[in-house]
């Protein structure tokens, strides 16, 4: 199960490096309506994801580094406390996105969370964020 989540985890990450780093303008499309996509702001919003970008690049890492070299965290502690970081992460870009949902619900937002491909991106983080508790906790207690 270690092995399984770790390698999603990667996936994701990397996938999130993609989008954000490589394919910046695609990211910003997410968030910017078209209306608005001619102005300096966009370009500056398309730039800024690459250092979340970046973010998602060490944390693909740390799974494939750790995916080979699972002895180096040989207890079950270790591997839960991991297993802990990467689940915040994943929360992190979960939680962020609750207001904005709940604003959508209301007719309003800065973005669409509950639509398309950020709908895919905000159940795909609470997921990844709920199989890390689970398994860190199991790990752990």
């Amino acid at each position: 199960m270690l092995e399984t989540i770790l390698i999603l985890n990667t996936l994701w990450f990397f996938m999130g490096f993609n989008v954000f780093s490589i394919r910046n303008k695609i990211f910003a499309k997410l968030l910017v309506p078209r209306k608005h996509r001619n102005t300096p702001v966009f370009d500056i919003l398309a730039e800024s994801g690459r250092f979340l970008g970046g973010f998602n690049f060490a944390f693909a890492i740390c799974n494939i580094l750790l995916l080979l070299n699972l002895d180096v965290f040989p207890s079950n502690e270790q591997r839960a406390i991991l297993l802990f970081v990467f689940a915040v992460a994943h929360g992190s870009q979960f939680i962020f996105n609750v207001p904005v949902a709940i604003q959508n619900k209301r007719g309003g937002g800065a973005w669409q969370v509950l639509k398309g491909t950020m709908l895919f991106i905000f159940i795909t983080d609470f997921t990844l964020m709920l199989l890390n508790l689970i398994l860190a906790a199991s790990l752990y207690f």
